[in-house]
Formats: structure tokens, sequence, C-alpha cells
């Protein structure tokens, strides 16, 4: 859910007021900043109650996995993961180190590099399910709201139909009215 800007056009008779774009009705800046305010809350306070939702129903485990790939996913991990491939090839490479442990080919590194990657990709891809199960819970949310909106434009819509086939009833009547005092004018006359 976007942060939702609502343009103000600036009227010249009245110029501290303003209009949104496409309607006519009259707001100020204040109230247009009113509105993006609870706009801002709404929406905060609905992916507030998503994540205590998320929070409520994931086991430490998954949220643990989360934060793994998060990491996992970072530029902090590639920086630390390299420093470590670095040093290890060094380590093992100059002649001067004390302790050669893995010597070229670097037959263990290759063995540790097989083990990160065979347990990072299904922590990874556990993860990524999650969250597609959380998109997928959000776009409803939103699908739900969108209908909700709908609803109520169509409702406002049928409430306007009806004022202006009254204001219709009420032109009628009084274009009656105005033939009745001409035609009783003229008839004094």
């Amino acid at each position: 859910m976007g942060k939702r800007n609502y343009y103000v056009k600036p009227q010249d008779t009245h110029p501290d007021t303003s209009t949104f774009e496409g309607f006519d009705i009259p707001i100020n800046e204040t109230d247009a900043k009113r509105i993006d305010r609870l706009v801002d809350n709404y929406e905060s306070r609905i992916m507030m109650h998503l994540d205590e939702e998320y929070t409520r129903r994931t086991r430490w485990t998954d949220r643990l996995a989360d934060q793994i790939a998060s990491f996992g996913g970072s530029w902090s991990f590639i920086t630390i993961f390299a420093v470590i491939l670095a040093v290890w090839i060094l380590w093992n490479i100059l002649p001067f180190t004390p302790l050669h442990f893995d010597k070229p080919p670097f037959i263990l590194l290759n063995l540790c590099l097989s083990f990160v990657a065979a347990f990072q990709a299904p922590i990874i891809m556990m993860s990524q399910n999650r969250q597609s199960a959380r998109d997928k819970h959000e776009s409803v949310i939103d699908f739900a709201i969108n209908y909700k909106a709908e609803q109520e434009i169509n409702d406002m819509q049928s409430h306007l139909h009806q004022i202006e086939g009254k204001l219709y009833e009420l032109e009628q009547l009084l274009i009656a009215l105005n033939r009745q005092q001409t035609s009783s004018t003229d008839e004094q006359s």
C-alpha cells in the first residue's frame, strides 16, 4: 500500500482553498495534510496488524530462517564471506604462515562452500515461500479494501443520482410555479 498524494489545485477566488483533482471539493492545504496523515496512519495500522499476525502465526524457526535468508542476501554477508575466503586462501598459500591446513586445490574450502550452499538454499527457499504467502495475504486485503471502496463509490453515485432526480423534480415544480405566476399576472393585466 503506497502513499497517496492528493493533488491540490489552487483556485483564483479563494487563495487558501483548493480542490481535489477531478472533484469540486474545496479544501485548504491543512486539510490535504490532514488527509495524508490519516491515510498514512490507516496504512501503518494495517501493516502493524499484518506484522503482528505474521509474528503470531510463524514459529521461531521460521523467523530464524527469515533472518538467515535476510542476512544471506545482504552486502554484509558478501563482504564477510569474501574476506573469509581471501584469508583462507592467503593463509594456505603464503609460505611464511604456519600450519597450512588446506593446500591448493583447496578441497576443504570446496567442501565448506558446498555445505554453505546446501544449507543456505533451502533456508532461502523456505523464507521466499513464507514471503510469497504473506504477499498473497496482503494482496487479498488490498482487494478487499478496493472492493469496499468501489461499493462506497457506487453507493455515493446512487445517492447523487437520487439527488439529481429530486433536483430535476424541484426544477420542474419551479418552472410550473413560474408559469402559473406569469399566467396569473398576465390575466390580472
